[in-house]
């Protein structure tokens, strides 16, 4: 039996290629479960796992707590706008005391990078990143080149554009990490205001013309400008954002191959992209929804199978 070579999903950067293999060959198996009449297996009846959210979550939230209930675990919900951090509590004593009783493994979405790393050296049990501050979201990079994998057969090789908001966004900096792990070439687009200073040096090209960059591309990830991470202004209006970084549909007809369209969601239809673009078969943003459920799944039954 293959196993992680890590015990916590802390971050992409973390992982192994052979860890995403394994990940993957995983909820190859859990999407043929989710697919069945019975979509319940019994496989973690004797494990509790805790979702602790700081920030608010609806995709993310769900998607675990599914893929938890698949499992047949045991769950506790925690939502850190309705609980004793409001009166000054620490993460630590907040986790410790959730701990206390008998949890296994802590699902964590916190605004401040690096909480989890932080989480996972002083509390006994396993930590899933699902989302800290602008830094990362593994388990939604690993579901978006899981939809790659599903789509083109492969990752390797192919050419990956990530467009929007780089800067502020923890999805495309995991995406970077996992596809560069699998052999894909990566651009960014988006105004100069928004990627930021070092993404070259991540081995990741920048392309600022939109039309430019799609006729390289095979798949085009398109994400929200996250306005409320934003202090100031980075490009003057939404209008002018749409009219040079929005995927439109006469845009994907312009070009003489057909692409993949993926959103990481929340859509701001209109803005980044389309209604005709979100909801054509090009895009494969519910498939990404459902291959969410099949990868969390994966993971938590990895990293559950690690705990002693």
């Amino acid at each position: 039996m293959s196993e992680l070579s890590v015990n916590h999903l802390l971050g992409i950067k973390y992982l192994t290629k052979k860890d995403i293999q394994l990940i993957f060959e995983t909820a190859d198996h859990f999407k043929e479960v989710i697919n069945r009449s019975i979509k319940k297996v019994p496989t973690l009846r004797d494990i509790t796992i805790a979702n602790i959210f700081f920030e608010n979550s609806t995709r993310t939230k769900l998607s675990f707590e599914l893929a938890e209930k698949r499992l047949s675990a045991d769950i506790i919900n925690f939502s850190a706008s309705q609980s004793s951090v409001k009166k000054g509590e620490t993460l630590i004593d907040t986790v410790n005391n959730i701990l206390s009783m008998k949890v296994d493994m802590v699902v964590l979405r916190h605004p401040n990078p690096g909480a989890g790393i932080f989480l996972a050296k002083h509390v006994k049990a396993a930590i899933v990143n699902a989302g800290d501050g602008a830094h990362e979201h593994p388990t939604q990079a690993l579901l978006d080149s899981y939809s790659i994998r599903e789509k083109l057969g492969t990752v390797a090789g192919k050419n990956v554009l990530i467009v929007g908001d780089i800067l502020h966004s923890r999805v495309a900096l995991s995406n970077i990490f996992a596809l560069k792990l699998q052999g894909a070439n990566i651009k960014v687009c988006g105004p100069r205001t928004l990627l930021p200073k070092y993404i070259e040096s991540l081995g990741v090209s920048v392309e600022t013309d939109l039309r430019k960059a799609l006729e390289w591309c095979d798949v085009a990830n398109m994400l929200r400008v996250q306005s409320e991470r934003m202090d100031i202004s980075y490009f003057p209006t939404t209008r002018e954002y749409t009219q040079q970084f929005g995927l439109n549909k006469a845009l994907l007809q312009e070009l003489d191959k057909e692409i993949v369209v993926m959103h990481p969601g929340p859509i701001n239809r209109g803005v980044e992209i389309t209604s005709d673009v979100a909801d054509s078969g090009q895009s494969i943003i519910l498939g990404q929804v459902e291959n969410g459920v099949a990868i969390r799944m994966a993971v938590i039954y990895l990293l559950a199978s690690k705990i002693k």
